[in-house]
């Protein structure tokens, strides 16, 4: 799987739409992640308008990249899972396999987090007018980069941080 090896955070894209057949396989990528108790905890709010976008924008001052992607997705939490404790692991999972996806397929993107009971997630429900029953977990530009060089590898082993049968 070279895309585990070759995945980056990519701010900049081209002014370039993303295909449908590329969307549904990311998404389908997203939903075949693990899951506790098989809960499936996801939700996902794709956004390709442009307007929407650029105002998604205002959620972070981390996310000023998000007016040059032509794609957004948003993962929600579903509330009340059977295991509850386990459902950001679970959100974790499908965020990593649609990213990975998105570079099987040429594409790039950028996670941005949102946390529990901050002034960002409230942007975010009231932005998207969520019900209590799903809480807003990542948002995620998206698009192709504009850096041909953007998902190159870097070897990020480190050999001191593994510890054998104790710490």
């Amino acid at each position: 799987m070279n895309s585990i090896f070759t995945r980056r955070s990519v701010r900049k894209y081209l002014d370039k739409a993303v295909e449908p057949e590329k969307i549904d396989r990311m998404l389908r990528a997203a939903m075949q992640a693990p899951s506790a108790t098989n809960q499936q905890p996801w939700e996902f709010i794709v956004i390709d308008d442009r307007r929407t976008i650029d105002r998604l924008a205002d959620f972070s001052p981390y996310a000023k990249m998000l007016p040059g992607a032509p794609l957004a997705v948003v993962i929600l939490e579903k509330q009340d899972m059977r295991a509850p404790l386990f459902t950001e692991q679970d959100l974790g999972a499908a965020a990593q396999n649609m990213m990975l996806q998105l570079v099987e397929d040429g594409l790039g993107s950028v996670w941005m987090g949102v946390g529990r009971g901050t002034e960002r997630e409230a942007f975010l429900t009231e932005m998207f007018a969520l019900p209590e029953t799903v809480k807003p977990f990542g948002v995620f530009a998206i698009g192709y980069p504009a850096d041909e060089n953007a998902n190159k590898f870097v070897d990020r082993y480190e050999e001191t941080r593994v510890h054998w049968n104790k710490y």
